[in-house]
């Protein structure tokens, strides 16, 4: 399915053969240019970056590289192809033609599904705004650049859909999306992960590795759903998706090569004190482990609550299934079903059994983390080959959450639960410190000329369309 660029709004989904709509997102088209221009990547219009466009939603041949002003991006609206036998996997309506229409009885949380997932795409480009302004490569900053506009086409996705099929509400909800900001103290974006700001590229790389993650996860799990545009619109966007956890993967691990190389280049050891890695312009793996610590912990929030009657409605009317769902070797109807989860008990975390309709976020929540760990293996031995003894490390899930039952409570990185005053005495040892953040702002100067990298930072292995890292990703004019 090859998409048409010769349209004022690229499609593969007949857009000319609805007049009303194909006006309703030409109206729409304007106010998205205009959040770009004064919320997208700061000061980049006039750059030539060498992006990957879509040209196709087949798996093998599905995109274009060349150079592209962002503010001529063609962003559109790509839906995977249809199949029209395919019916509904899970939940009371198992078996059933998939939905081509939003059934009326569920429109309500269909919308607020759409809703919540299309804030997040605009939020993280305001997010990282001003990243551009501190790249350590050019490589850097064109993979920037990629995922935010990405992060665009990923908001018109969820546009089409609200204004496709959710006629006045679903056009005031698409106006909503570009109403609400990053971290506004009036009018915030929806999700409290995406309103924290990303200020340095560490804090960067962590997004993209953890909170991005979060979106493969939500975006899996709408892919299964019964509606089926909104199934057929999240499997695409997955497809990009990928490119944004390899893009926090390979950069946390080069911040972490750069740290090793480092301590065996002035033969320093990372047990003594963080100037022994911090005077040569490197970030130690303490700071790394604290960044990790935060970046994982306010993503894990973004799972929800451990036991949620929102989540097993979702489920049971099929409009949100599970991760992987037909690979589940159950019954799919959950019925009958159990599942362990950690639950506080007074002064104590322990497993216990619940009904599995109500523990699927918490499910979601146990193959995210399992997940995340496999590349925290992969740092970890990056750390071992260089001959360092220090292992990066998950903390418990139960560490530093503003949502669900741990809210209530504080723990220290391991799980063990302390006391508020413990907490304010040790949180510093955990997250990062004002004078983290500094140290890390110190060392955020711009690097463009091709070839060369910032010296916290080690170069990368990979290629970017077969081009090496000399090449010049992006042409200032």
């Amino acid at each position: 399915m090859s998409i048409n660029y010769n349209e004022k709004i690229p499609n593969n989904v007949n857009l000319s053969g609805d007049r009303r709509l194909q006006r309703a997102l030409e109206r729409w088209q304007p106010k998205f240019l205009n959040w770009w221009d004064e919320l997208g990547p700061e000061k980049s219009t006039d750059f030539d970056v060498y992006l990957r466009t879509a040209i196709s939603v087949e798996k093998d041949g599905w995109a274009h590289f060349d150079y592209v002003k962002m503010p001529d991006y063609r962003w559109g609206i790509f839906l995977t192809p249809s199949n029209s036998d395919r019916t509904i996997d899970f939940g009371i309506h198992k078996g059933q033609p998939a939905w081509q229409e939003v059934p009326g009885e569920y429109r309500s949380e269909l919308r607020r599904l759409i809703v919540t997932q299309g804030d997040t795409e605009p939020a993280s480009v305001e997010q990282q705004r001003h990243l551009g302004k501190t790249c350590p490569s050019l490589y850097d900053l064109r993979n920037l650049f990629q995922i935010n506009v990405e992060e665009g086409r990923h908001l018109w996705a969820m546009v089409y859909l609200l204004q496709a099929y959710f006629g006045r509400d679903g056009r005031d909800e698409a106006e909503a999306m570009l109403e609400r900001h990053s971290g506004d103290a009036d009018k915030p974006r929806i999700l409290e992960a995406f309103n924290e700001e990303t200020p340095d590229w560490l804090s960067y790389f962590m997004f993209t590795y953890f909170t991005d993650r979060d979106g493969k996860f939500q975006l899996g799990s709408l892919a299964e759903s019964g509606f089926d545009p909104l199934a057929r619109s999240c499997r695409f966007m997955l497809t990009e998706e990928a490119h944004h956890m390899f893009v926090g993967e390979t950069g946390v691990g080069r911040i972490v090569q750069r740290a090793c190389d480092l301590m065996n280049e002035y033969k320093t050891e990372n047990s003594g004190p963080k100037s022994d890695v911090r005077k040569y312009g490197g970030i130690d793996l303490q700071t790394i482990q604290k960044y990790l610590n935060f970046h994982f912990s306010i993503s894990v929030d973004l799972f929800g609550q451990e036991l949620s009657t929102n989540a097993a409605t979702y489920f049971n009317t099929g409009i949100k299934g599970r991760f992987g769902e037909s690979k589940i070797d159950d019954d799919h109807l959950l019925h009958d079903s159990s599942y362990s989860v950690l639950e506080l008990q007074g002064q104590r975390i322990i497993n216990c059994d619940a009904p599995a309709l109500n523990a699927v976020n918490e499910r979601l929540r146990d193959d995210y983390i399992e997940d995340c760990n496999l590349g925290v293996r992969r740092w970890n031995k990056i750390i071992a080959d260089s001959g360092h003894n220090f292992s990066l490390k998950l903390p418990h899930r139960a560490f530093h959450r503003g949502i669900g039952q741990f809210a209530e409570i504080q723990t220290d990185p391991e799980g063990n639960i302390i006391s508020q005053t413990e907490w304010d005495r040790r949180h510093s040892d955990w997250l990062p410190t004002h004078e983290d953040q500094q140290y890390i702002q110190s060392l955020m100067h711009p690097v463009t000329e091709p070839g060369k990298i910032a010296g916290w930072i080690a170069p990368p292995k990979s290629k970017i369309n077969r081009h090496p890292f000399k090449f010049e990703f992006v042409r200032f004019n």
